[in-house]
């Protein structure tokens, strides 16, 4: 473990130097992982812990999309696919990678397979913290862990192909066996984390629920369309706003917010960007600060967790969310981003075409 100072505040960390993949291995060798559900998570997970040499298999319904795709990933029916039930009961260490609606739907059927000694595994710490709604409670003589990577399963699993990590918090719920502590660690590094940095499951789903709510999502999608209606309602055109709302967001400046930070930034912008952006951030905060607040308490007192459930559990929820997405879609701002997109694909792969023939040409 190491000790590191984020921003004045010292905090611990585990990297791959402090728990090596090798200890890892070691330490899990003799547990089967059952990754339950093939969705958004899991095979990210199941695949990054495949590669890195665990024993794992995977539980998922057959005949649905999850299950094509995973025998596509190279997953065997009968040797490493299996029915969720059958899945849950081959494995040690029970990783449930549902969404929280199926995680409730489907939890009668897992609580039956925790047998004393397994582990309980989650990604999200919904279920637990809010199980006043979602009844999950698990068996007293099971281990119950989490690690939780700070993304989506493809960029978990793209980083892990290219060498990298994605960073990941972890926690311990209940300790049965002695262990639990140190089979988190050794899940986190497995599934590919950049450093592990601990919590409990309360802090990882307020602090989820609110960046999906808040800056990550609902936000960021929020302030874009507003920017987008006003430059439109002013004049400009639909690729001029989309550009100076979106693609230079997302193309240029995320990215060196990313590698550098936001200083590094408005230190490498001209003098007028520099100090609009630093005379208006200010005026945001404060315009914002009230929102997240509303949004942080909505998600404490429950609020958020009861929407989730009953909207999750509608028996048209998945006909009515594309109707809301279609919205999206064909509004004049995402149709613009459409064409955007496309045609800085062409350009990407008009520069490629034109690169190769100067290397073959030299070569000659």
């Amino acid at each position: 473990m190491a000790t590191i100072n984020f921003g004045g505040v010292d905090e611990t960390v585990i990297t791959r130097d402090e728990y090596p993949l090798v200890k890892a291995q070691a330490f899990l060798k003799n547990e089967v992982i059952a990754v339950i559900g093939y969705g958004v998570q899991g095979p990210g997970q199941a695949l990054n812990l495949r590669d890195n040499g665990f024993n794992v298999i995977v539980g998922q319904r057959q005949d649905s999309p999850s299950w094509e795709r995973a025998l596509h990933d190279g997953w065997v029916e009968g040797e490493t696919l299996f029915s969720i039930e059958e899945a849950a009961e081959r494995g040690t260490i029970i990783c449930n990678l549902l969404s929280d609606a199926g995680q409730i739907a489907l939890w009668p059927t897992l609580k039956g397979k925790l047998t004393a000694g397994k582990t309980l595994y989650f990604s999200h710490g919904f279920g637990i913290t809010f199980n006043d709604q979602t009844n999950i409670i698990p068996p007293a003589d099971v281990d119950v862990i989490l690690v939780a990577p700070k993304g989506s399963g493809t960029s978990l699993r793209r980083l892990f192909v290219a060498g990298g990590g994605l960073n990941s918090s972890f926690a311990v719920y209940q300790d049965a066996t002695g262990d639990a502590y140190e089979k988190a660690i050794a899940l986190g590094i497995g599934v590919g984390s950049g450093y592990l940095f601990e919590t409990d499951f309360k802090k990882e789903v307020y602090s989820d629920l609110t960046g999906e709510r808040g800056v990550l999502m609902g936000a960021l999608a929020g302030i874009i369309e507003a920017q987008y209606q006003v430059l439109r309602q002013r004049g400009h055109s639909p690729s001029e706003a989309f550009n100076e709302t979106v693609e230079e967001l997302t193309q240029s400046l995320v990215p060196l917010v990313g590698e550098n930070g936001m200083d590094w930034m408005f230190s490498n912008c001209s003098v007028t960007a520099q100090r609009g952006a630093l005379d208006w951030k200010g005026r945001f905060r404060d315009a914002t600060l009230p929102v997240i607040n509303e949004l942080y308490d909505s998600v404490a007192s429950g609020k958020e967790a009861e929407r989730t459930i009953q909207r999750g559990s509608t028996p048209n929820y998945r006909k009515e969310l594309e109707a809301e997405l279609k919205e999206v879609r064909d509004s004049e701002l995402w149709q613009t981003g459409a064409t955007v997109r496309e045609l800085r694909s062409k350009a990407t792969a008009k520069t490629e075409n034109q690169e190769g023939y100067a290397l073959s040409t030299q070569e000659k």
